[in-house]
């Protein structure tokens, strides 16, 4: 399977859990310390959809861009839908001739665009089932979506936990399901609970 095909799948899944996100649950907490509902799905919006289009498209952000890490897009009415327009646009940009070739960046820096193409792939499997848990919901995910995650996971543990990107690993049983094994790669408990 191609690699921007995994992401749709990633996508799909993830944006299933954010539609039935309540009003009255933005405010819960979640798997992630210190942040909130309303926060990773913040982070989910400007991470994965926004700047994973520009990175497949090996373009910066411009100077005067309104999109930032600031902005709160569950403020506005339909944000649900802007989400998977942004997604759908952010997924066929990876599918684009070249996309996965060379290297790209998303905050500065460069590597492999492979490579950030499969941390978006994370990103949508571990912040998808942060908001599933955190708003009493499950996620729905690929084999081959979590195959690719915890490929990711697994190269980049040690990066990630160094630069703040995951938490401490969480150890669970080496024969824990799949999902199991990538969240506790990424520095989440799988059994948390609001």
């Amino acid at each position: 399977m191609e690699l921007h095909e995994t992401m749709a799948k990633a996508a799909a899944s993830a944006l299933a859990v954010v539609r039935n996100v309540k009003p009255d649950q933005l405010a819960a907490p979640t798997p992630c310390k210190e942040w909130d509902v309303r926060q990773v799905v913040n982070h989910l919006i400007f991470w994965s959809a926004f700047r994973s289009e520009l990175a497949a498209r090996k373009e910066k952000a411009p100077a005067d861009d309104p999109v930032t890490e600031q902005t709160d897009f569950t403020a506005e009415p339909g944000w649900p839908d802007m989400l998977a327009r942004q997604l759908d646009r952010a997924v066929a940009a990876w599918g684009e001739p070249g996309a996965m070739e060379g290297d790209t960046g998303l905050a500065g820096g460069s590597m492999p665009a492979r490579m950030i193409a499969m941390m978006m792939i994370g990103e949508l499997v571990v912040h998808g089932w942060d908001i599933a848990r955190a708003t009493g919901q499950s996620i729905d995910t690929d084999p081959d979506v979590l195959a690719m995650a915890h490929e990711m996971a697994v190269e980049m543990g040690d990066m990630g936990r160094k630069y703040g990107s995951f938490g401490e690993e969480v150890r669970v049983p080496e024969d824990a399901p799949l999902l199991d094994r990538v969240l506790g790669l990424s520095g989440r408990d799988p059994q948390w609970t609001p």
